[in-house]
């Protein structure tokens, strides 16, 4: 291809050369030879650096730790690395004689998706999916192991795709790992920080009464620790748990139930709730998780809003591309995230700097770090996102929960808004 273009390049430009040399007189005739013979001279050399460079970039993707493929218009594979190969189960047979579809060959369903994702928005999408290869052969139907795989699709010229394979089965066990160990040590300290409670409630009532101080700074630590461990729990919990049990609830009732909860904090610096939206939404969603979420979401905006402010919360119907859902809006008047932390809000024990709080107090240090890890993983096992930001109007901090129309019961709906 690049070779015709090259030609074809060169072409014009020798008969616009030739048009010249047809109104010179002839005497320099000849000089023009020598400029037409050292233009093709210089357009050789240009195609032959192209196709080194063409050449070099593909020795770098036969090297890559990653898998590429490349996709045409009309699904069909034109092209993988060696690493595709061995990822997705493609012989180079597969594709070099002629050009297959992807799925004939791959056999992933996700992976097809991705691509036709990538197409039609033309944009670059991810996808995670459990890879378990299938053979196309009747006759080898022995299984094959099935590893995490990520896929980055990257839109091309003319309709073609290029997608980036990366092998997630590393990330996976590590992570696994992880919440094991957390679990197990959670458990481990969940029984002696029991115990360490009821004896420093016990002796607080028998020390004298100028030692009371330490006693009540003893059972402050300790009432921090048991809400660590229960949010390491609850963690744990999530991730362990296959599948929700969904019921029919009303999500305004929840919230009101999850600030009544949260109502003597606030009150202590005369904070409020601004509740817009309708007065009743039936949506099925386990309502143990969904109230913890609402807990979450309305005890992080407390902890970071200045005394005698108010916490927004909004409700209402939103669509995001072509499916139908329902957001819930948390924000505060405080002085929001800071930039290199929205990046890491969800994170397990992320703590933003220490000399920043947005209550002046010593809200940061009373956290666990584990609170909106909660809400991501809540949101999640309901096909839900959520995605952390800082509100234009207010400046403080913004979290906005989506959950998709599957999920979303239709009732009736009245506009209202009240403030408490």
């Amino acid at each position: 291809m690049l070779l015709w273009i090259s030609r074809q390049r060169s072409g014009a430009r020798r008969k616009a050369l030739f048009d010249r040399i047809s109104l010179q007189p002839e005497a320099q005739y000849f000089s023009y030879e020598a400029q037409i013979a050292s233009a093709i001279a210089t357009q050789s050399t240009t195609v032959s650096d192209l196709q080194a460079e063409v050449d070099e970039f593909n020795r770098i993707l036969q090297r890559s730790p990653w898998g590429y493929l490349k996709v045409d218009q009309e699904n069909r594979l034109l092209w993988c690395n060696t690493k595709a190969q061995q990822l997705l189960g493609i012989e180079q047979a597969d594709y070099t004689s002629s050009p297959k579809l992807l799925l004939a060959i791959a056999r992933s369903y996700e992976l097809d998706h991705l691509v036709e994702q990538t197409r039609t928005t033309q944009t670059e999408c991810k996808n995670n999916w459990t890879f378990r290869s299938i053979s196309p052969d009747p006759a080898n139907l022995s299984e094959r192991p099935a590893y995490p795989l990520s896929g980055y699709g990257i839109p091309l010229n003319q309709g073609n795709v290029g997608v980036f394979l990366e092998n997630r089965q590393e990330a996976v066990m590590l992570a696994q790992q992880r919440d094991r160990w957390t679990s197990d040590v959670a458990h481990e300290l969940k029984t002696p920080l029991t115990s360490i409670r009821l004896v420093g409630e016990t002796l607080r009532n028998r020390i004298d009464p100028g030692l009371v101080t330490w006693a009540d700074r003893l059972l402050g630590e300790v009432n921090r620790l048991s809400a660590l461990v229960d949010d390491m729990l609850s963690l744990s919990h999530l991730e362990q748990q296959a599948e929700q049990r969904l019921e029919d609830t009303d999500l305004v009732k929840l919230l009101y139930q999850a600030w009544q909860s949260l109502e003597p904090q606030a009150k202590l610096q005369s904070k409020g709730l601004d509740y817009q939206g309708p007065e009743c939404q039936i949506v099925k969603v386990n309502s143990g998780l969904a109230y913890r979420m609402m807990l979450n979401l309305l005890d992080n905006a407390l902890k970071y809003s200045p005394p005698e402010e108010i916490i927004h919360v909004q409700l209402q119907p939103l669509a995001r591309g072509n499916t139908a859902g329902m957001q819930l809006d948390v924000f505060d008047c405080g002085e929001g995230f800071l930039e290199k932390d929205l990046p890491f809000v969800f994170e397990r024990f992320y703590r933003s700097d220490t000399s920043r709080t947005r209550s002046g107090g010593d809200a940061i240090s009373t956290g666990t770090g584990l609170g909106l890890s909660i809400v991501q993983k809540i949101v999640e096992s309901h096909q839900g996102t959520v995605q952390a930001q800082n509100h234009p109007e207010t400046g403080g901090a913004w979290l906005q929960v989506w959950l998709p129309k599957s999920l979303v019961d239709a009732a009736p709906s009245y506009s209202a808004t009240g403030q408490q």
